[in-house]
């Protein structure tokens, strides 16, 4: 016997359940099951009003699973492609920066861990730092820094 199909509220508590999520995004995935005379922002502020649903929570969830491997422009851009802005937003990037160096160089340790012996080393490890969301000014210190490490 087959079971009845979900109720978008047991959907949603459903994916809220598994991980956090931002308001835009459960938004998109209740939407596909919406049927007609279903109020998906109506449901959206009853979990937010119970605090079951909360943009701040994911925030933090998303900069704490990310921010290990990546740097600040990329977790940013993830943030904001989810609905985050304004203060929130501007706070959640002060306390990445005050941590991307020391983030840059974990990854740098991470993945090479050895001093780049030419150019063309060097540019390899900068552009994967880059290409993972670091400023340059981090990924310079990073490698500077092990440069450093090593003359030691």
């Amino acid at each position: 016997m087959r079971q009845p199909p979900l109720s978008l509220k047991a959907r949603a508590l459903k994916y809220l359940s598994t991980r956090e999520h931002s308001r835009l995004e459960l938004g998109r995935k209740l939407a596909r099951y919406a049927e007609e005379g279903d109020d998906v922002d109506a449901l959206l502020d009853f979990l937010e009003r119970n605090n079951w649903l909360s943009q701040e929570r994911f925030a933090e969830s998303l900069v704490h699973r990310r921010a290990g491997r990546y740097g600040n422009s990329r977790v940013l851009a993830e943030l904001q492609q989810h609905g985050v802005q304004g203060e929130d937003l501007a706070e959640l990037k002060s306390g990445l920066q005050e941590t991307e160096v020391a983030r840059a160089k974990e990854v740098w340790r991470r993945k090479f861990d050895r001093v780049p012996q030419d150019a063309a080393e060097r540019s390899k490890q900068m552009r994967f730092l880059m290409q993972r969301g670091f400023s340059q000014g981090a990924v310079r210190a990073a490698l500077k820094g092990h440069v450093d490490d090593e003359d030691l």
